[in-house]
């Protein structure tokens, strides 16, 4: 078995991999693990799965089970969760979300009461005590938690957000797409409070259409409403709103990185990009470091995963870091990635410098990038990312590139995938490359290329 916590907390399909069993061990071992205090206050949220509702119930067994009491705060955004551990003075706060998967998964993350994800070092004891390792003590009697609701936990989540918008957007047109899931009932009203004239789109749930044909990973209907409705920029958010992707005046994608270099270029003109650097994942674009580094910005690299960019800035303070993906952490103002918190600032810029989204998008110059995944068992990941004939053929790859991309090579954190990314001058040249690296792992490890 391998270790059940991922990149993004433990995650799995609702009722079979992710049971409320298992939610509810996960509840009481995170509780034990995490508070040493009497009777220990732990947030929960959730996004809008169908599947909330029951492994909230179950995750808030586990806790109350142990002395901890437990304040509910319904649907909510995943970076709302940070913010309010630190408001309520929490313990801890406890995300039910799969981010951007689909609606029939879920999933598990927890944040310490100053709004961090967990070390792995506390990952791993927490699942340990699940797996039956350790022995918690648990109270009887009046020593059981309670479960409390926060009725306002929404309200003080959207003040939060516009307290760091620094202009008025009024007189500009945005759509926001917010995936059927935690930003529906929040993302318009933050906009139009802030000036601008909204068009929202994606935001009735039901429980079954998160992420469904929308949202961060679908954002062609970001497009197509933009091209529509002469916006002057376009936000499509993930499930948890954690993550962002955006579409400029003309519908073009603006990724995570060109939005990570839009605002580290504008920062460190302002002087609040500290140390001018910037922090990246592997997966970031090589255009968006050669841009960074042309304008006298530093990169810091790291694993991929927003968890390990945050690490690095808490190590050295740094103010901005972010993935490719959308999650983008603007650290004197979150712990954690946050979807419209990013949107937000991108709409400061475009208030400031009056410029249009598309000429600041173009400044920061994107690399042909594509993205094979191949989806193999759990138990085949290790070796398939350590398999001879892949690795002989990946040098060869490279050599074929000569110096001008690359190929990375990767296990999922959340998913049963390895992922092949190459870099390059076209992508006529490097789709064929991606696919013959692919068709090693579909032939030797049964592959199923997605």
């Amino acid at each position: 078995m391998g270790r059940m916590f991922g990149t993004d907390g433990v995650r799995g399909i609702a009722n079979a991999d992710l049971s409320c069993e298992l939610a509810m061990k996960i509840g009481a071992a995170g509780a034990y693990v995490l508070t040493s205090v009497h009777n220990p206050r732990i947030l929960v949220g959730q996004d809008t799965r169908k599947s909330g509702d029951m492994l909230a119930c179950a995750l808030s067994a586990g806790i109350c089970s142990i002395g901890g009491d437990v304040i509910n705060v319904g649907v909510i955004p995943t970076p709302a969760m940070a913010y309010l551990a630190r408001l309520y003075s929490a313990d801890a706060a406890v995300m039910i979300s799969a981010s951007h998967n689909t609606m029939e998964y879920n999933g598990i993350k927890w944040f310490d009461g100053d709004g961090y994800k967990l070390s792995d070092e506390l990952e791993d004891r927490i699942e340990a005590i699940v797996k039956g390792e350790e022995i918690m003590d648990k109270p009887t009697g009046s020593g059981v938690g309670n479960c409390l609701s926060a009725p306002r936990a929404v309200e003080k989540y959207k003040e939060f957000l516009k307290s760091t918008a620094t202009e008025s957007f009024s007189g500009m047109t945005v759509v926001l797409d917010c995936a059927n899931g935690s930003a529906s009932n929040i993302a318009a009203d933050v906009f139009s409070e802030l000036g601008a004239k909204v068009i929202s789109w994606a935001d009735e749930p039901d429980g079954c259409n998160i992420n469904d044909l929308c949202g961060s990973t679908h954002p062609d209907s970001l497009q197509e409403l933009m091209t529509e409705r002469m916006a002057d920029a376009g936000f499509a958010f993930d499930g948890d709103a954690d993550r962002v992707i955006a579409a400029d005046e003309m519908g073009n994608i603006v990724d995570g990185d060109r939005i990570m270099g839009i605002c580290a270029k504008y920062m460190k003109k302002e002087g609040k990009l500290k140390d001018d650097t910037l922090v990246v994942t592997v997966l970031s674009n090589l255009g968006l470091k050669l841009r960074m580094k042309e304008l006298g910005i530093n990169i810091e690299e790291t694993a991929v995963g927003d968890r390990y960019i945050l690490e690095r800035m808490r190590q050295k303070g740094y103010s901005l870091g972010g993935e490719q993906s959308g999650h983008i952490i603007f650290y004197d103002k979150n712990t954690t990635g946050d979807g419209m918190l990013s949107a937000i600032q991108v709409m400061n810029i475009l208030a400031k410098t009056k410029k249009r989204f598309s000429e600041l998008a173009n400044d920061v110059p994107i690399l042909p990038q594509v993205m094979v995944n191949v989806v193999v068992s759990p138990e085949d990941k290790a070796a398939a990312l350590k398999d001879e004939d892949m690795i002989n053929d990946i040098r060869a790859v490279e050599k074929l590139l000569e110096g001008e991309g690359r190929v990375l090579v990767r296990a999922s954190g959340t998913e049963p995938l390895i992922r092949i990314m190459l870099e390059g001058r076209s992508e006529e040249q490097i789709n064929p490359l991606a696919l013959r690296i692919a068709k090693i792992l579909e032939a030797k490890y049964a592959g199923r290329i997605k």
